[in-house]
């Protein structure tokens, strides 16, 4: 298996960096030429095409949703985090809702696509060294969440999960989006596997493991104190993670 992975491996890396190096002028025409709605949708597309290449190392995504997600509200997603595959099915799967993810500020350059949509599409880029400058763009983050009715995207772990094993959720983050949009939900999600397309390391990757993306009930934030809020978030992620 490892041979073949070997094989496949620089065929997905090259379609994967492609996808990022063509939408990044397909990004910048349409934030420039018709605003940030225009732009979402095309990060939706590439967020698309960037699932779709991960078929080229056998792995598939699925979304397993039971639940109505609230709409014409904020809504802020709450993942556990096992790889930077989490994050093209999350933006596709989730894309009506326009969802902007909470990311370190060293994301901001040198990454065709991932950047330049970082720093123009309404993300917040945090400065983990500097807890005042994060706490002001957390603030400013969830008033554009609040203001615009979108989705915010969340990894409380803060890091990786390299092997699967989830780490301790911080509260920081989550506690300041919620004060900001009281009337909202959060919605839990439950990623599973991803962390196996990086089980060698960075290269080669692990091939011909299924990712599943499950979605939780969702929780109106003003329902609960933001203590158990938290707690029953954290609880119901991590007891579907196999």
């Amino acid at each position: 298996m490892k041979i073949l992975s070997y094989i496949l491996s620089p065929i997905f890396l090259i379609t994967f960096v492609s996808l990022l190096i063509i939408f990044h002028p397909l990004q910048w025409l349409s934030f420039n030429l018709f605003g940030i709605n225009t732009h979402s949708k095309v990060v939706a597309i590439l967020n698309f095409f960037l699932v779709k290449s991960l078929l080229i190392i056998g792995v598939t995504i699925r979304l397993k949703n039971e639940y109505k997600i609230p709409e014409n509200t904020s809504v802020i997603f709450v993942s556990n985090h096992q790889s930077i595959s989490d994050i093209p099915p999350i933006g596709w799967f989730f894309r009506k809702h326009y969802p902007k993810f909470v990311a370190k500020i060293e994301l901001a350059k040198g990454a065709p696509s991932v950047s330049y949509n970082l720093r123009v599409g309404g993300a917040a880029l945090i400065d983990r060294k500097d807890p005042k400058q994060s706490i002001g763009e957390l603030i400013k983050f969830s008033k554009r969440i609040n203001k615009n009715k979108w989705g915010a995207i969340i990894f409380p772990e803060g890091t990786r999960s390299r092997n699967g094993v989830p780490k301790k959720f911080a509260s920081n983050g989550l506690k300041v989006i919620t004060k900001f949009n009281k009337d909202g939900y959060v919605v839990p999600l439950t990623i599973n596997n991803s962390w196996k397309i990086f089980k060698y390391g960075s290269f080669p990757f692990g091939i011909g493991s299924p990712i599943t993306i499950i979605t939780h009930k969702p929780i109106k934030i003003d329902s609960l104190p933001f203590e158990k809020l938290l707690e029953q978030t954290e609880s119901v992620i991590k007891e579907h993670i196999k």
